[in-house]
Order: structure tokens, then C-alpha cells, then sequence
């Protein structure tokens, strides 16, 4: 069973968590075995308010959550006060040392950036978040047309609803596409009439 952590701040974006928290849960639940035990942890364990409002109770804290084998880091407006925070910083460069994969949504790559873990890789952000890039990780490689990218361990996404995207792309490397194909059917997205 893989772990997939998913960082939660304030002004955190709703969909760049919720979408891949989805992924992961329905593949879990879709195979006879659990694929995927997914969790959310924020610095303080505290809850946190979306960029629109909606709290959410995380499940752990930086200092008692299980190990991560996937990380996910959504994006929002919030990246921008959580780049400059050197605890959240210091614990995404520590995770990413353990993960198998670690995985940025939207704007999340600003806080992967800050940390030095995107030089000299082809990244994806929100279209809107492609200046700051160029001035956070000057040394990454922005695929502006691109839906998500792939360099073996850290994988990146357009904005909002292509962590979606990126999460079933994950499913299928690791699991396979059947396994991604009936994941997209369950939750009817994208063409999954064409998938059954």
C-alpha cells in the first residue's frame, strides 16, 4: 500500500487537494487490495480555510504523521506565505528525501522551487504562476503547453483540475492503466464513457 500525504496551508486552492485526494481514495477503494492510505497534514495539525472559505481539518501534523511514499503539494494563494516559511520549507526538502514520488499541483510548484528541488527539470504550473517560476527555480525548464510532467520523482501539473490529471497519470504508473481507467469510470471524468 502506498501513503499519500497531501499538504494542506490557508488559501490553499480546493481542487488542487480535493481532485487528487479523490484519485487516490477511489483507486483505493476500487481494488480488492488498498492501494492507497490517503491523508492530509499541515504544519501545526491546526485546521486550515481554502482560498474560498472552506475549512478543513487535517489528519496529522509535521511533527506525527505517517510515513509518505507519494507527497502532494497543492497550490493556491497561499504558496506565497508558505515559500517564505522555513519550517514548511526544511519538511517538503525532507520528504521529498523519502518519497518515492513527490508531487506538485498548480502553483505548488513555487514552494517545491523555493526548495531547490526543480532545478534543471521540465515543470508545469499554472499559467498564470509561469513569471514567478522564472524568477523562483530560474534553473527549471517550464513546459508551458504541457498538462503534467514526468522526471521520475517529481512530477508537476497545470493549474486546478489537471491535478487530476496528474493523479491518474500516477495510478497508472504505478498500478497500471486498468487500474486508472476504472478510477476515471467510477468518478465519470474526463471521456470515461470511452473507457468502459
Amino acid at each position: 500500500m502506498k501513503r499519500v500525504g497531501i499538504f494542506l496551508f490557508n488559501d490553499i486552492e480546493l481542487m488542487d487537494f480535493a481532485g487528487p485526494y479523490e484519485v487516490f481514495s477511489v483507486a483505493g477503494e476500487i481494488e480488492d487490495d488498498q492501494l492507497f492510505s490517503v491523508f492530509t497534514i499541515t504544519a501545526d495539525g491546526g485546521e486550515i480555510r481554502s482560498v474560498n472559505g472552506l475549512r478543513v481539518v487535517p489528519d496529522y501534523a509535521f511533527s506525527n504523521h505517517p510515513p509518505i511514499d507519494i507527497l502532494i503539494v497543492p497550490g493556491g494563494n497561499g504558496t506565497r506565505v508558505e515559500m517564505e516559511n522555513e519550517q514548511v520549507i526544511n519538511w517538503l526538502k525532507a520528504r521529498n528525501e523519502t518519497s518515492e514520488i513527490t508531487m506538485s499541483v498548480c502553483s505548488g510548484t513555487r514552494l517545491l522551487g523555493k526548495a531547490g528541488l526543480l532545478d534543471n527539470l521540465k515543470i508545469v504550473t499554472h499559467h498564470e504562476v509561469i513569471p514567478d517560476m522564472q524568477t523562483i527555480a530560474p534553473l527549471a525548464v517550464i513546459e508551458k503547453q504541457a498538462r503534467f510532467t514526468d522526471n521520475g520523482k517529481i512530477v508537476t501539473s497545470a493549474g486546478i483540475a489537471a491535478g487530476i490529471d496528474l493523479s491518474l497519470y500516477v495510478v497508472a504508473k504505478l498500478y497500471g492503466k486498468a487500474v486508472a481507467d476504472k478510477t476515471a469510470v467510477y468518478m465519470e471524468y474526463g471521456n470515461w464513457k470511452e473507457l468502459i
